[in-house]
């Protein structure tokens, strides 16, 4: 699962190093603001994946065959309805977030030519959310992984393509990125198919997928992960919003950050995930203890692997920054902040491992609660800090964020044990 989450910001890794080899830093900054648009629409719709991995992982655990179909035609279906939506109300959608970030002229122009190529690849992600949903559920983490490794390939080829073969500069990076996200949906598809197959589910009727208790939870659940994730990337969209206001150097270097930060955190979520699947799982069978031992084991080997990822951040940060970009203004401003690099995954661990415990039981109302309070935290420490320490108080309130959120989760779990032996 960590190698599988990998794979997903890897695709913003690439984009990103590819940019970083034009001799301009409007163009990194343009596939910055992009990919931060793409990824704040990533993780508002994320509620996809997250629904399908514990409701598919509880009805695993139930042995409730006919609901692990069902819960799979639910979610492809809500996908392909969200994204369609989508991509009709491109227009005011890019606008919005393009004037959300108040990026110099050029920046602008090339970043809204990226993101009207990325629009269509939307339906496809939807559709690969739902498929990695169903097959982290099932403990399918190979296939899972397998067709990571597809969308990656696919795209990292088509990236040197179109911009180093080609020369379409940031509409090459785009393009290459949607046909690959097309490419892994259709992949996953298939490959969800087959393994519920396996399991012995079948086609599920339609009054088995429509049926009103089902989707009214479905929703619920949605909800309350869509006001979740909102509060979680408001932090992350402002780190690049508040560089571009510090000009497009700045812009940059929080860019090649960022990159870390999201390796980091999805690397992380592979024991999330893994949490997620074996939280559910134990949650379906009303079985406390065992949803208490596989949250400990997971706790103690993400912990071990985010003091990996901070010592990676303290000793090889530089080069890290050096493969990113070849522009010694950003290089320079990026090493800056290393620090802040080096700490956060010491702390943003436990508040993703909790998030995955809580997913998997699909408790989102203490998710969603959670959430508001460390981003009020958030918030306040920004206020405080931005005015006197620049880009040094982002960073510092990302971390106060990470903070809040796992001490707010970290009280509620005593509960979550109670409610799964009801």
């Amino acid at each position: 699962m960590i190698l599988a989450n990998l794979a997903i910001p890897l695709v913003g890794a690439v984009d990103t190093a590819v940019m970083g080899r034009l001799p301009d830093a409007r163009y990194l900054g343009a596939v910055a603001v992009g990919a931060a648009v793409m990824n704040a629409l990533y993780w508002m719709v994320g509620f996809l994946r997250m629904s399908t991995t514990g409701l598919t992982a509880q009805a695993l655990g139930a042995g409730d065959r006919g609901e692990l179909g069902a819960v799979a035609v639910r979610g492809a279906t809500a996908a392909v309805v969200l994204g369609v939506l989508l991509v009709v109300g491109q227009g005011p959608l890019l606008g919005l977030a393009l004037w959300l970030f108040q990026a110099s002229h050029e920046v602008e122009v090339l970043a809204y030519g990226y993101l009207s190529i990325r629009i269509w690849g939307v339906p496809a992600l939807l559709l690969y959310l739902v498929v990695q949903g169903v097959l982290f559920g099932l403990q399918r983490m190979r296939t899972a992984l397998a067709v990571s490794l597809a969308l990656n390939l696919t795209n990292a080829g088509l990236d040197l393509l179109f911009v180093v073969g080609f020369g379409w500069g940031v509409n090459g990076v785009a393009a290459g990125t949607v046909i690959s996200e097309w490419l892994a949906a259709a992949m996953g598809l298939v490959a969800a198919n087959r393994a519920l197959a396996q399991r012995g589910c079948q086609w599920p009727d339609a009054p088995r997928i429509f049926d009103h208790a089902q989707l009214a939870r479905l929703f619920n659940i949605g909800a309350n992960l869509v006001v979740r994730t909102f509060m979680v990337q408001f932090p992350f969209f402002l780190v690049t919003a508040l560089g571009a206001s510090l000009g497009d150097v700045v812009l940059a270097a929080n860019a090649v950050l960022l990159l870390f930060l999201h390796i980091t955190a999805y690397g992380l979520d592979g024991f999330a995930h893994a949490a997620e699947t074996l939280a559910g799982y134990t949650f379906g069978k009303r079985d406390p203890r065992a949803l208490r031992q596989a949250s400990g084991y997971s706790v103690l080997w993400a912990g071990l692997i985010a003091c990996l990822f901070s010592a990676c951040y303290w000793f090889l940060g530089e080069w890290l920054i050096g493969l990113a970009t070849v522009l010694a203004d950003v290089r320079t401003a990026a090493a800056a902040y290393l620090p802040w690099m080096a700490a956060l995954p010491l702390v943003c661990v436990w508040a993703f491992m909790l998030d995955g415990i809580f997913i998997g039981a699909t408790r989102t109302a203490e998710m969603r609660n959670a959430m508001l309070m460390a981003a009020a935290a958030y918030l306040l420490t920004l206020w405080l800090s931005f005015a006197p320490l620049g880009n040094h108080g982002v960073w510092l309130s990302m971390l106060t964020f990470m903070a809040a959120r796992s001490v707010a989760l970290g009280l509620m779990y005593p509960g979550l044990e109670r409610r799964a032996g009801r």
